[in-house]
């Protein structure tokens, strides 16, 4: 059974950081991509980033526009475990984050913001940023 468990949600304050970690279990996840999406209330999942294995032990990641420069994704293959590391919070940030696992190993970038590209989901995890 595959599963993917995230760790590391909590309260912090605007521009603050916080690190996100999932770990991935019942199958080998680093030939494939992983990313991040997050729900706030009263709106739809909405895509965060994603690292792609690009050859080697070489990934590279994608963000969205709203996340890109401040938050940074990535991976521990030897632990399964993908990162995000969050800074310069702001109180737009508040939602549940999710862990995120595809099986299509060339998921282009137009693709990777799609939620129906994914196979496999993590619980999520509770980000507020509050002052």
């Amino acid at each position: 059974q595959v599963q993917l468990v995230e760790t590391g949600g909590g309260l912090v304050q605007p521009g603050g950081s916080l690190r996100l970690s999932c770990t991935g279990s019942g199958r080998t996840f680093s030939d494939y991509p992983m990313g991040w999406f997050r729900q706030a209330p009263g709106k739809e999942r909405e895509f965060v980033g994603t690292s792609r294995w690009i050859g080697g032990r070489a990934h590279t990641s994608y963000y969205a526009a709203s996340v890109k420069g401040r938050f940074t994704i990535s991976r521990d293959n030897a632990k399964n475990t993908i990162f995000l590391q969050m800074t310069g919070l702001k109180p737009e940030d508040t939602a549940v984050y999710y862990c995120a696992a595809s099986s299509i190993r060339g998921l282009i970038v137009g693709e990777m913001p799609k939620t129906g590209n994914y196979d496999y989901w993590g619980q999520g995890t509770q980000v507020t940023v509050s002052s």
